[in-house]
């Protein structure tokens, strides 16, 4: 190779190796050091809470309520929990059909609180898993005589089974003072009582089946049908009715006495507490209250309610429109309701009505007094 070559050739050589040395001199981008463990998991966590307090904004948007409670007792405390939350209430009045709607659509919930104005019809939903526990803030108020033992349910105004009588027509000595009386054929056509399917009934019939057994009762029934001057829809068609002096007396809850006295007509009653006497079983009590109605659709504005309704000021709430008597002692009662404490009671649990409760209306229905008019 002669000597021209050799120098191209190295001086070749020489330049590839510049090169090479040239580009391996450059720095690359530094990579970024990977997220450590916890930042992800900070990372995750917070976009989880802001996804979570969307989903809850989104839900607390709305309460759906159903209520078997007249509704001018429901309708003030339903507006106050939309003034002091924000959140909008749907309600249905749906009387004694409510418990049936609920039973309709399981796995189809659409309700998310059931406030009901009988503790048994709240405890047979409990029972077929139709409500769902619960431990809202201030259930501790409410003594567990009065609740569910999962707290999906509890009641929060008491009522007691009277005789209400227009004392323009009858004095307190002539009234009956037992409600085995009513069978007595001496007071043919001078009374009224509600259909069968009334969740007082239904709720009396049970505590005297308790008291009696089922043949007494299903008797009881039979005669106090034929007996009765009329059978009507409900207690505020009774209470009104006695008012006039369409009838001598009738079979309501105490309140509506109470609301007859407030009336600027018509308001000429009296009461009778039945059962008193020694060895007597004693007056009837049952409660109104609320449920939390499993898988309900808006169950964050569902947890809002009860938290809510256990505050001491919408306890009253919610029997101060019916005048009953709360259940909470701390919670005063409107002036002029009796309280539980002033008249012997039936001894029955107010939680047994909801094993009985089917089995009530059935009774009843064999006795021969419809469920509906």
């Amino acid at each position: 190779m002669n000597k021209a070559l050799k120098v191209l050739l190295f001086s070749l050589l020489a330049l590839s190796l510049f090169v090479v040395a040239a580009c391996g001199s450059t720095e690359e981008p530094a990579e970024e050091a990977p997220a450590s463990e916890e930042n992800t998991e900070e990372s995750t966590d917070e976009a989880n809470d802001e996804t979570n307090e969307e989903a809850a904004l989104e839900e607390t948007g709305e309460l759906v309520v159903y209520s078997s409670r007249n509704e001018n007792f429901v309708n003030a405390l339903l507006e106050k929990f939309t003034a002091d939350t924000g959140i909008e209430v749907k309600p249905l009045h749906a009387g004694d059909n409510a418990v049936s709607r609920i039973k309709g659509e399981a796995g189809n919930t659409q309700a998310d609180i059931f406030i009901s104005n009988d503790i048994g019809a709240l405890e047979n939903l409990r029972l077929e898993g139709l409500l769902e526990g619960s431990d809202p803030e201030g259930i501790e108020s409410i003594d567990e005589n009065y609740r569910a033992e999962d707290n999906s349910w509890f009641a929060l105004s008491a009522r007691t089974r009277v005789l209400m009588y227009n004392k323009d027509l009858i004095t307190e000595e002539e009234m009956p003072k037992s409600i085995e009386e009513l069978t007595d054929p001496k007071w043919q056509g001078e009374f009224a009582i509600t259909r069968g399917g009334n969740g007082g009934m239904i709720g009396h019939v049970s505590a005297l089946r308790n008291e009696w057994g089922d043949e007494k009762t299903k008797e009881w029934i039979a005669d106090v049908k034929d007996n009765a001057g009329a059978i009507l829809e409900g207690h505020g068609d009774i209470r009104r009715a006695v008012g006039a002096g369409e009838f001598t007396f009738g079979l309501v809850n105490n309140y509506y006495y109470h609301q007859q006295l407030q009336e600027p007509t018509d308001n000429n009653v009296g009461v009778i507490y039945p059962d008193q006497g020694e060895g007597e079983m004693g007056a009837v009590v049952n409660a109104a209250g609320v449920g939390l109605v499993k898988d309900a659709p808006n169950a964050q504005s569902a947890q809002v309610f009860l938290d809510w309704i256990l505050e001491e000021e919408n306890q009253r709430e919610f029997s101060y429109e019916s005048l009953e008597v709360p259940i909470n002692p701390e919670i005063e009662a409107v002036e002029g309701a009796a309280t539980i404490s002033d008249y012997k009671t039936h001894d029955m649990p107010l939680s047994q009505l909801g094993e009985v409760w089917e089995d009530t209306r059935e009774l009843i229905e064999q006795a021969g007094l419809d469920l509906d008019l």
